[in-house]
């Protein structure tokens, strides 16, 4: 196993300064739980801010030093006013409350933008400090978007993970950051951009499209030189510690007390003192129960634990003043001698009193307002070892999306929660179990290390640098192999692709017309003794005749459906035209082109095209998306490939592609013949395929590839065929 750097905002230990020095204990939590284990089997080094506070003598600040070592710790040095400027200024004041919907807490204008910066870069000089190759990084959650960018151009060649803990927003909210263009481009610095829930990755995606401009794949985005692969990996709980826990017979005995007669039902909320929570609603919902159902007053009771959370901001200080108002209230306005409506801790749990509350709980409130995931109530789930017991949900939780059995709610619709609390205490048993057995199944099964595991392996099958180490750059390589393989031949045989490789990319397919230096080019090419030009292109086999006909070259239509040799000089199609297929699908592309502004349909002989460059970026990628899912269902028996290439999708016949254009040659001929093969895109592929391994096939621009060379675009590859003019005794025309 590969050595892994895990890189969080702080680590995962309390360090408290003391009389004799320092003390550090190890801080529970789920990600240092599930992150434990392959720290310690990978020999691996957790870096992050120690917590430690600013004013540590030398002599504590080197017992510290030493204790974190021998736990394999690197601290972060951050002064108090950094801390203050990254954590609480920008991390907690801006991007949390705007990546949970909160816009009522940001700040009217947006500041200590500069103090994240500098808290990125101070992680960054620390973490190229302490790598060494082969390492996978791991960086974690959104005070570290910056980081993997950072990390990118320190280490190049470094596997980078990044993990989002908390939603992801829409691509609507996420724009309106001052320095959401910075934070995107951070992000893309990973090889594995990782996400709770398919929804927060749609959101990056169009944020991607529509802010970046990139073409995004349902699963990766192509950059220069390399992808960047996205994933979704729902994070879980230490399932079996919880489920050990629940069996513990000091748990089993608190259980009983909390339960006392069973003749008060207990409702349980257990949260970060946070504004994302939802407290103050629940609140309210369970106010409203108690109005509308008078009859369960004095046999239900809430308990609400609150764990303190950020005590010295303000925000945070007026929250805990409204709950603890709405707690007075709803305690004042029902309670009576024998019966306190909310039972309200304000202070953090044991472990093992949490599990007993949970033992305890007849009906488990979790509902945030917007939340990334919620292991709370996953740890509920894998607590229940009874099988019995009611999960209330909010559907703005991540969780939501993997606990469909619970019963879910809208937590802004204080109306509708109360009745779903009422639903929940009155669910009869033989429901209540058919409901939670699935929970239990599903939390069990994909735990806490399942998803480290899923992540990490999806990271370590990544080549170093996300595309592929040692693919050589430039032309300088491709051309010393090729002036090498002409000296030692007789032939030269090029393959061409056309658009995007021999003239660039246009608005519409008509605007790409040869310029006099291309054609001019190709004309001298042709002439270049011994030397065979194929030009290989997906446009329809008229187009290729009135911008290319005069030529003395081969061309090749449709990606090789229709052939004319330069002798004869007459098209010969690869096989029969037509097919059943085509009218559905012709009707759907025109439909598709009505809602997209900016599209256009190609009306080929054996394929159709829909082009989108011209388009919205989001609307286009968003269709496009739309219409292969579309077409992949309805052509799913049909003998027929759909092809996503730049801005364009474009449904063939199976078994026409550019591979099939190659020319048979005899073993001497071919070891006598230097091939070189030039083109940019997914249909390039098959042409590389298919060549021997010695041909110098070479891909213009990023991506995935089996070519052996890379140009960077349209002049680099005139550039190359320019430089085999020189290698032999005809000369390009001078323009006029």
């Amino acid at each position: 196993m590969p050595r892994l750097l895990i890189v969080a905002n702080r680590l995962p230990v309390t360090v408290q300064a003391t009389e004799t020095g320092v003390e550090v204990l190890r801080s529970p939590g789920g990600l240092a739980t599930g992150l434990m284990r392959p720290h310690a089997q990978s020999d691996g080094l957790w870096i992050g801010w120690s917590g430690a506070p600013d004013d540590l003598d030398p002599a504590q600040q080197a017992r510290l030093d030493q204790e974190l070592a021998g736990m394999r710790l690197v601290g972060v040095p951050m002064s108090a006013d950094l801390v203050t400027r990254f954590y609480e200024g920008f991390s907690n004041g801006v991007l949390w409350p705007l990546f949970h919907y909160l816009l009522d807490q940001i700040p009217l204008q947006v500041t200590d933008f500069d103090g994240y910066v500098e808290a990125n870069e101070a992680f960054a000089e620390v973490v190229a400090a302490h790598y060494q190759p082969g390492d996978l990084i791991w960086v974690h959650d959104y005070q570290l978007f910056l980081l993997p960018g950072m990390l990118r151009e320190r280490l190049p060649g470094a596997r980078i993970g990044f993990f989002l803990h908390i939603p992801f927003p829409s691509e609507e909210l996420f724009r309106t950051l001052p320095a959401r263009d910075r934070l995107l481009q951070g992000m893309l610095g990973a090889d594995l951009v990782g996400f709770h829930t398919p929804a927060y990755l749609r959101h990056f995606a169009l944020s991607l499209t529509d802010i970046l401009g990139h073409s995004v794949e349902i699963d990766r985005v192509q950059l220069p030189g390399r992808e960047v692969r996205l994933g979704v990996f729902p994070m879980g709980v230490d399932a079996q510690s919880f489920a050990d826990l629940a069996a513990d017979p000091a748990v089993e005995a608190e259980v009983q007390t909390i339960r006392g007669d069973g003749s008060v039902r207990i409702l349980v909320g257990v949260d970060r003192l946070d504004y994302t929570k939802g407290i103050p609603r629940r609140l309210l919902a369970y106010e409203r129960m108690l109005h509308t159902h008078p009859e369960l007053r004095e046999k239900v009771r809430l308990v609400q634990v609150a764990v303190p959370s950020r005590t010295n901001v303000e925000a945070y200080q007026d929250f805990r003043t409204l709950v603890d108002g709405l707690v007075g209230r709803i305690n004042g306005a029902f309670g009576t001698p024998q019966w306190v409506p909310v039972h309200y801790i304000f202070r953090a749990l044991s472990e093992a009193d949490l599990v007993a509350l949970y033992r305890a709980a007849d009906v488990m409130l979790v509902t945030p307002l917007r939340d990334g995931m919620n292991l709370v109530a996953k740890e509920f789930v894998a607590s229940r070892t009874d099988g019995d017991g009611v999960l209330v949900l909010s559907e703005f939780a991540g969780a939501a999306w993997e606990l469909p059995e619970a019963l879910q709610v809208n937590p802004y619709d204080v109306d509708g929660s109360a009745e779903v609390y009422y639903r929940a205490l009155a669910m009869p048993r033989a429901e209540r179990r058919a409901r939670l057995a699935p929970l239990r199944t599903r939390v069990q099964t994909f735990d806490v290390h399942r998803w480290v595991a899923a992540f990490l392996e999806q990271l370590a099958e990544l080549s170093p640098v996300g595309s592929q180490p040692g693919l050589p750059a430039g032309g300088g390589a491709a051309r010393r192999e090729l002036y090498q393989r002409l000296m030692d031949t007789a032939s030269l045989l090029l393959l061409l692709d056309y658009d995007g490789t021999l003239v660039p990319f246009t608005p519409t397919p008509d605007l790409a017309r040869p310029d006099r230096e291309v054609l001019a080019l190709l004309r001298a090419l042709a002439a270049r003794p011994d030397t065979a030009v194929h030009l290989v292109s997906g446009r329809p086999q008229n187009i290729l005749e009135e911008w290319l006909g005069d030529l003395p070259i081969w061309l090749h239509a449709e990606h090789g459906f229709l052939s004319r040799d330069p002798d004869t000089r007459v098209w010969v199609p690869a096989a029969e035209l037509g097919g059943s297929w085509r009218e559905p699908v012709l009707a759907i592309l025109r439909e598709t082109t009505q809602r997209t502004p900016g599209s256009l349909v190609e009306v080929k002989a054996a394929s159709l095209a829909w082009h989108y460059r011209l388009a919205d970026q989001e609307t286009g990628a968003r269709r496009a998306n739309e219409l292969r899912l579309h077409l992949n269902q309805l052509l799913s028996n049909q003998p027929v490939e759909i092809l996503a290439g730049n801005r364009v999708i474009e449904i063939r016949p199976y078994g026409v592609h550019k591979g099939r254009i190659v020319p048979q040659l005899s073993p001497d001929r071919q070891a006598a013949t230097a091939i070189v093969a030039i083109g940019d895109d997914r249909t390039d592929e098959d042409l590389f395929n298919a060549l021997p391994p010695e041909a110098i096939t070479i891909r213009v621009g990023s991506g995935t590839t089996r070519a052996r060379f890379r140009l960077d675009g349209v002049v680099g590859v005139r550039q190359l065929l320019r430089s085999l003019l020189e290698s032999g005794a005809v000369a390009v025309p001078e323009q006029r």
